[in-house]
């Protein structure tokens, strides 16, 4: 079909507006743009606000794993489906064992440790060591990021003065579809945590899944969302389904590669000063899957050998692909440039 929406090249250093009227429209109308088309303009917006040859690594670790409460389809850690994954809970990890592990993540090249422990929300009793662990990963030099769930003001405000630099907490889908992937937390609870984050002053990390059984339809209303907060976030995690044994979406078929690259794509044009980070799924994506999604303005990976529960492709893999094409890691803090000619 042909979409209304044109891409002028006329001018390419011409910045696009930061926006936050997003409607599903337009959003669909980008979409359905030539393949080729919406590429050309992804990596467009993308070299005026970052580095089109570096890429930020960050490392994620579990730091307490399984038990949850929650009854999320996609996820492994889920209590409701321990009898088919066959997953165990397990305590919340040591403070120095966090903080050793973050260190070899560092020697590894990461410049982002990511701690995420399977909660509705932390307990209070888990705060003190939670703080530590923060505490510990900025001693090192390294950015730090936790993904708790739910908060309320006061641990928002102690992970503030402990110096956390960014908050995940996913919207995972669009709104509409949500209530088929999660009942026990609603998608309004989630912009609730999303906006203590953000009046408290930390970065919000915040994203999605796609291949959960959406429509296209919900991969827009997912960007709508997260590009109609009244700030964007700043890092934007696209996950790919790993569809987990034992899950209730352990069947689905897996998204063509082509719309997850859209799917990037319209990010970054929607998006253009955030890290869009090429998050799960990227074990079982082509060398050049993960290229298509550079081109189209991934700026971010996580990085090592393991997600929360999920594999990922071995650190010298990575070095490996970013060899192929050209890429180097990107150094904490580093200075964005502007590489329009």
């Amino acid at each position: 079909m042909n979409a209304p929406v044109k891409i002028d090249t006329t001018d390419m250093n011409q910045e696009p507006e930061i926006r936050h009227d997003w409607t599903k429209q337009e959003i669909m109308d980008l979409f359905a743009l030539p393949f080729m088309d919406l590429v050309f303009e992804a990596q467009r917006v993308h070299r005026l606000y970052h580095n089109p040859n570096q890429v930020q690594l960050s490392q994620l670790i579990s730091i307490k794993t399984g038990g949850c409460a929650e009854d999320c389809s996609y996820c492994s850690q889920s209590a409701k489906y321990k009898k088919t994954t066959g997953l165990d809970a397990t305590k919340l990890m040591e403070v120095q064992r966090v903080v050793d592990a973050a260190k070899k993540a560092k020697e590894g090249g990461a410049t982002r440790y990511c701690m995420g422990a399977a909660w509705t929300s932390p307990k209070d009793r888990d705060m003190d060591s939670i703080i530590a662990m923060v505490e510990g990963v900025k001693d090192l030099g390294m950015e730090t990021c936790m993904t708790l769930g739910m908060l309320d003001d006061e641990q928002t405000l102690r992970l503030k003065n402990a110096g956390l630099d960014y908050y995940n907490h996913n919207v995972d889908t669009s709104e509409e579809y949500y209530k088929e992937i999660i009942t026990t937390r609603s998608y309004q609870e989630r912009l609730d945590t999303l906006e203590r984050v953000r009046n408290a002053g930390m970065n919000v990390c915040s994203g999605g899944i796609v291949g959960m059984g959406e429509k296209p339809e919900d991969r827009a209303g997912m960007l709508m969302t997260l590009a109609n907060l009244p700030h964007h976030p700043d890092s934007v995690p696209i996950n790919m389904l790993v569809a987990v044994p034992g899950t209730p979406m352990e069947h689905l078929e897996r998204l063509d590669p082509f719309e997850f690259v859209r799917t990037i794509a319209v990010a970054r044009i929607m998006m253009p000063k955030s890290e869009v980070r090429l998050s799960a799924g990227r074990q079982e994506m082509s060398e050049e899957t993960q290229a298509f999604c550079f081109m189209a303005g991934a700026s971010s990976i996580f990085y090592g050998e393991q997600l929360l529960t999920t594999a990922n492709p071995e650190n010298n893999k990575d070095m490996m692909l970013f060899n192929k094409l050209g890429l180097k890691p990107a150094e904490v803090n580093a200075k964005k440039e502007c590489h329009a000619k």
